[in-house]
């Protein structure tokens, strides 16, 4: 059952090795989103300290224990690993094999039909934003209207992305197989003219 899921999360967000960086808007990307590209860092966080760190700050919002995936050689310097919030609400991760710290954390939401869906809706973005405050040092009501933002800027679009500094949000929507968001770091370039002058 957890394998089925993993394949499910995992295939909003594939890896995308070798391509380059699109632009912000990548709803006209006909690949992969655009996810975990090569050279990614990691967050200063293994799984563990994360979970940890989220369940501390965010009650009564919980995530259980991640349990690793076994993945294709593909990925041989990736370890997978997911945790079941409730029926429709997933977490997963990408995890730097060997330290297990965080390359990429996403929450996948399974759109359901009927009166529930608006609180599950809702119950998702909280999720979503709390996530994004692990890494990124905002008040849980400016996480809130960051993610409402990003959602806003994104629907309609199978895939878009958005960095901030050093930070990648992605948002991958396969409509009724799921909505993913996810949120990774990256490298930042110093400019060669930057680079000159700090000679």
């Amino acid at each position: 059952m957890i394998k089925l899921l993993f394949a499910l999360l995992f295939s909003c967000l594939p890896v995308a090795a070798g391509l380059a960086a699109p632009d912000n808007n990548a709803a006209d990307s006909p690949g992969a989103a655009p996810y975990l590209l090569p050279g990614a860092p990691t967050f200063d966080l293994t799984i563990s300290q994360f979970r940890e760190k989220f369940n501390q700050g965010n009650a009564p919002l919980t995530l259980s224990e991640f349990r690793a995936i076994p993945s294709g050689q593909d990925q041989a310097a990736i370890t997978r690993a997911a945790t079941k919030i409730n029926e429709n609400l997933y977490a997963s991760s990408a995890l730097e094999r060997g330290t297990l710290k965080v390359k990429s954390m996403q929450i996948t939401w399974l759109p359901i039909q009927g009166p529930e869906q608006k609180a599950a809706k809702a119950k998702a973005l909280e999720y979503m934003a709390a996530v994004s405050r692990i890494f990124v040092p905002l008040s849980k009501t400016q996480s809130q209207k960051n993610m409402a933002a990003l959602l806003g800027a994104a629907k309609g679009k199978r895939f878009y992305q958005q960095t901030v500094g050093a930070i990648r949000y992605v948002i991958a929507d396969n409509g009724e197989k799921g909505l993913t968001f996810a949120i990774e770091p990256i490298k930042l370039a110093l400019s060669e003219d930057l680079e000159g002058n700090n000679k």
